[in-house]
């Protein structure tokens, strides 16, 4: 069973909703932006980081993971 959700495109496209640039959010987590860049585009974004992303951006990108367990 094989579920993927990049979270990276989720992020984006909330970024790109609210205006945002990956720059504003690298900031806004403290995080260093091309390596934001880089976890956004290759799909990994640790859960503490996916946490603060989360609050900036008030949305539950956790949601979709969830989904997943719940939905099987």
């Amino acid at each position: 069973m094989k579920h993927e959700i990049h979270i990276g495109q989720l992020i984006c496209s909330k970024l790109k909703e609210n205006g945002r640039s990956i720059s504003w959010l690298a900031k806004k987590v403290y995080c260093d932006r091309s390596n934001l860049r880089k976890m956004l585009k290759n799909n990994h974004v640790y859960c503490e980081l996916l946490l603060r992303i989360s609050i900036v951006l008030d949305y539950d990108f956790f949601a979709h993971y969830s989904s997943l367990i719940h939905n099987k």
